[in-house]
């Protein structure tokens, strides 16, 4: 029967979708999930000691709940019993698990009772599972997307551990896309594809920390490539995979990147009558007025800034006025907008801070938010410690108290550096009042330590 059951499963992951055969079945082959797998944490521990606890596995599509359950239940021996939420109905669970039990009891292994989304169970549902779990029959590793304190019964809820699982890396992906060209049995790089660097920069970060939607990206585009007869995978068959459009530089559209770049420096520069020119000259070669608009509402935030923050609502009113009227008459909504633009106060300060917390957060990876900032609306989440600590701004002088807003793991950081123009000034005053010298870059936390 066993061989059977092997030969069976090799024959079904011939016919399955890339991301079920590229699957990881041993704990040393899962991605990601260090804050709970890593060397001492819970569910190494747990493995190591072959005592898998009840478990609500909570976090974003794609990070590898179900998968890890299917570890979990591998790696301890266990008998591993799927249920779906929708299909399966009160009658259903107990029957199944009264058989399992029997089946358990001859072969004295553990049995686990995977849910997934657990969420989508009702209440009745849920009080049918308690008494197996309560009592120890069954091991439930149920997975959510959704806040169990929500959306799982406080009885059942107290017989399970709650591990939170977190959006997968860009390191994390590239990993994975690795595994998906050179896995030695499934690979696509054994059919003979290969991906260019730019096609596979536009899957990691179009997968948003999913690593099956990535999967299922490689594998589409893969198709489509075969398609066009080529092996080779580029950014527009990428693209068309995903079907959602890269940033890309149009060459054949030279002028019109020559025209807007002038606008834009004009701007920057200044100067109301060659920014007055270089729109006059836009419009009448045809250029989109909605599109000039929506490059000004850019300029507001990114060269002016909060040196003159009521440049940003002058710029979206200029784009709703356009919407309304359209041309010709409100093409001198624009010409408004635009000689506002060139000649109030510039500062790119909010552009480069967002800019350097971009990089930052590129080079330091993804941080759990402090348990003293996170909101603790439900009683799990006050047990867990949400909330603790945090010291609210209103009770204190002038509104503020010096606090650590940043990850505990991680040295505060000083991204923005208000310049002395225009209402900027002011903020730089009000920001050094508050803080004076506590947001530089040496500092942790509150104390400076």
């Amino acid at each position: 029967m066993e061989l059977f059951e092997k030969i069976y499963e090799r024959e079904r992951k011939k016919n399955a979708p890339l991301a079920d055969r590229l699957r990881p079945e041993k704990l040393e082959e899962f991605v990601g999930q260090k804050h709970i797998l890593g060397e001492g944490k819970f569910l190494s521990s747990a493995v190591r000691e072959k005592k898998i606890p009840s478990l609500i596995f909570w976090g974003p599509p794609g990070s590898g709940k179900t998968t890890l359950a299917r570890i979990l239940a591998r790696e301890v021996g266990a008998t591993f019993l799927t249920f779906s939420a929708v299909l399966s109905g009160i009658k259903e669970i107990k029957e199944a698990i009264r058989e399992a039990e029997t089946a358990r009891a001859k072969t004295g292994k553990q049995l686990i009772l995977f849910i997934d989304e657990i969420h989508r169970f009702n209440k009745s549902q849920q009080d049918a599972l308690l008494p197996f779990v309560e009592d120890g029959t069954v091991t439930l590793i149920g997975t959510t997307t959704e806040n169990p304190s929500f959306e799982i019964r406080g009885a059942l809820l107290s017989r399970c551990r709650v591990l939170t699982l977190e959006k997968l890396t860009p390191h994390d992906l590239e990993e994975i896309f690795h595994r998906a060209l050179h896995h030695p049995e499934h690979g696509v790089a054994r059919d003979g594809y290969s991906f260019t660097e730019d096609a596979k920069k536009h899957l990691i970060a179009s997968s948003d920390g999913d690593a099956r939607a990535l999967i299922n990206a490689v594998e589409a585009s893969t198709f489509i490539a075969a398609s066009r007869g080529t092996k080779e995978v580029t950014l527009q068959i990428a693209e068309e995979a995903l079907r959602k459009k890269a940033l890309l530089y149009d060459r054949a559209g030279e002028e019109h990147f020559n025209l807007i770049s002038a606008f834009h420096k004009s701007l920057r520069g200044s100067d109301p009558d060659a920014a007055l020119y270089w729109l006059v000259r836009m419009l009448k070669a045809g250029e989109d007025p909605l599109y000039v608009a929506r490059r000004m509402i850019r300029f507001a935030s990114e060269d002016v800034g909060n040196a003159d923050p009521h440049a940003l609502t002058v710029a979206l009113s200029a784009h709703q006025a356009y919407t309304i009227l359209g041309s010709p008459e409100g093409e001198l909504a624009l010409a408004q907008a635009a000689l506002y633009l060139a000649t109030a106060p510039k500062s790119n300060r909010a552009y480069t801070a967002f800019k350097e917390a971009n990089r930052f957060v590129d080079e330091t990876g993804y941080h759990p938010v402090p348990y003293h900032l996170r909101n603790a609306p439900t009683k799990l989440m006050e047990e867990m410690g949400y909330g603790e600590g945090y010291r609210y701004p209103h009770d204190y002088d002038k509104g503020f108290v010096l606090e650590n807003y940043f990850p505990e793991s991680l040295r505060r950081r000083k991204f923005y550096h208000p310049t002395d123009r225009g209402y900027e000034k002011k903020i730089k005053e009000y920001i050094r009042s508050l803080w004076g010298d506590g947001r530089s870059s040496n500092r942790r936390g509150p104390s400076g330590e």
